[in-house]
């Protein structure tokens, strides 16, 4: 029930001590101003580093070929590793494998024409499943598929940003030819991709065309093998297989890393993700610390207040003020204090990450900082509870004095 007389009485009293109450009350909303930016920092780092990895799947590791660094059987260090054709056929057997794609880049003039206009862009040949690993959506047509490598047809599938440039006028690309290093490939399909204009600025075409066409033999740059479903150490343990098998094929010390390079996304991916979850630990114990330090101070204000209204308090219990009417209204001035310096020290918070949000867009590994909802409420049932502890130590003390003891206290 709403009692008026005690509400003015915890008012009158605030205002007889503004400047104590607002360096207690800020106290309190700069811890949580330093928790929410904090917080919300921390997402921003988390949510940057999802956005780099959007590019590409998480779940595949990259096997490119290097240079040997030792000696192994009576061969000398020094030796260039060369992958073939022969080698995504054997690393897209193993265990825990669901898909895989050798990559070759083709190097040369990369260009490309249609009609009268004309570009520069990255030329990639690939398997159908390397879709997967670059994480690709489809606005027009199809990606590549098997029967494009199967049988070696000239079909390509382009970026959004190379369509854009070749195609004009609202011109439809599927179906039409282009001509890649002046050789035509049909345009089967056009794609969007998270990783930005880079990708966005590629075709893909089918490797066994590439091999031919662009006379590449056997050979490739690379291949990726796609793990679904597999956890870190399945991958770690796929990996060593890789370098076991490797090492037999092209005759190097299995224990050499320059050799072969592999980058293991669901490895490197967790190791974000762990740390990202160490950062946020890390960031509560910081600004639940500094919230607790206001507290204190509330509670030590809180303590000063029933030592200066000894005498009242001994007034109003000889009057007959029950112990919880005593207890109530030290209660609520602390409750008071922290639930709205807390509610202020939130909205300053929220406020400063929209105004962060918007001075770094575009920034690399930091994007959208921002405070969960939940979060939001959690901290403020916590404020509240926090006031209440803040003030009961002190209500507890105002309910104990005795009415004879208050009324000799100088």
């Amino acid at each position: 029930m709403f009692d008026r007389d005690k509400w003015n009485e915890i008012f009158s009293t605030i205002r007889k001590n503004k400047m104590r109450t607002f360096l207690t009350g800020f106290s309190v909303a700069w811890g949580i101003i330093m928790l929410v930016v904090l917080l919300g920092s921390g997402y921003g780092l988390e949510n940057g580093v999802r956005k780099e990895f959007a590019g590409d799947a998480v779940n595949y590791i990259s096997i490119n070929p290097g240079m040997t660094s030792k000696p192994y059987k009576g061969l000398k260090a020094g030796s260039f590793i060369r992958f073939t054709d022969d080698d995504h056929s054997l690393l897209s057997g193993l265990d825990n494998v669901t898909a895989s794609s050798a990559r070759t880049r083709i190097f040369g003039t990369s260009s490309l024409s249609y009609k009268n206009q004309f570009g520069s862009f990255d030329i990639f040949a690939v398997h159908p499943a390397y879709s997967q690993v670059e994480s690709l959506t489809l606005i027009q047509g199809r990606f590549l598929v098997k029967a494009d490598v199967d049988q070696s047809r000239k079909t390509v599938a382009m970026g959004r940003l190379v369509a854009e440039a070749l195609f004009k006028n609202g011109e439809a690309p599927l179906g039409k030819y282009i001509k890649v290093n002046n050789v035509p490939f049909q345009v089967v399909g056009v794609f969007d991709d998270p990783g930005g204009d880079r990708d966005l600025s590629r075709i893909y075409i089918p490797i066994t065309t590439a091999q031919k066409v662009f006379n590449r033999g056997r050979d490739i740059n690379n291949v990726c093998i796609i793990l679904d479903g597999a956890s870190t150490a399945e991958s770690q343990a796929v990996e060593q297989t890789v370098r076991e098998k490797m090492s037999v094929r092209h005759r190097f010390a299995p224990d050499d890393q320059r050799a072969l390079f592999i980058f293991n996304t669901i490895k490197e991916y967790e190791k974000f993700m762990n740390l990202f979850a160490g950062i946020r630990v890390f960031i509560w114990i910081i600004g639940i610390g500094t919230i607790i330090a206001g507290i204190v101070g509330v509670s030590n204000i809180m303590m000063i207040v029933v030592k200066e209204r000894t005498k009242e308090i001994g007034i109003r219990k000889a009057l007959g003020a029950s112990p919880w009417s005593i207890i109530s209204l030290i209660l609520q001035e602390s409750v008071l204090i922290t639930g709205f310096a807390g509610y202020v020290g939130l909205v300053i918070g929220v406020a400063t990450l929209e105004g962060m949000a918007k001075m770094i867009q575009g920034v690399d590994y930091f994007a959208n900082p921002e405070i969960n909802f939940n979060v939001a409420i959690g901290t403020t049932l916590l404020l509240i509870a926090a006031g209440a502890v803040a003030g009961f130590v002190p209500a507890r003390r105002a309910a104990a004095v005795k009415p004879i003891e208050a009324l000799r206290d100088e």
